[in-house]
């Protein structure tokens, strides 16, 4: 930037130095106005240079930017999968437990069932010998 202010700079004064030597009856180009543009086209160059190598620098952190963003993303999908992944496991989990925390309790029911249709079936035939038996099973509603 500076360069450039430079050079504007320098271009100013020339064009100024020239209106001047216009004016003037010595309108001549001399080898001092020469070295003058020469040094002014090097310095031109070296600033286009310098632009050039910080249009690439620029570049390149872009692209290291760019992949460093691209790996955590890629970190982070990888982190999802994981949690994703235990949540499945304990899910499957609580459920097994659940399953096999409850099959007991549903086998001790069913032989309870059986026990009692038996049970109810004995009470039931003794009950219609004994009058005395069906009437208490009348009177609590089991008849």
């Amino acid at each position: 930037m500076k360069s450039l202010l430079i050079l504007f700079f320098l271009l100013f004064c020339m064009a100024v130095g020239t209106a001047g030597t216009l004016n003037s009856a010595d309108s001549s180009f001399t080898q001092e106005d020469r070295e003058r543009i020469i040094r002014l086209e090097e310095g031109l160059k070296a600033t286009n240079q310098r632009i050039t190598d910080l249009k690439e620098s620029v570049n390149n952190d872009v692209k290291t930017l760019r992949e460093s963003v691209n790996n955590d993303i890629k970190s982070l999908r990888d982190l999802s999968y994981v949690i994703l992944g235990g949540i499945f496991v304990l899910i499957t989990f609580v459920l097994w437990d659940r399953r096999t925390t409850l099959a007991p309790v549903v086998r001790t029911t069913r032989e309870l069932e059986e026990r009692t249709t038996k049970i109810e079936h004995v009470i039931k035939g003794k009950a219609e010998k004994d009058p005395e038996l069906k009437k208490a099973l009348k009177h609590a509603g089991l008849l």
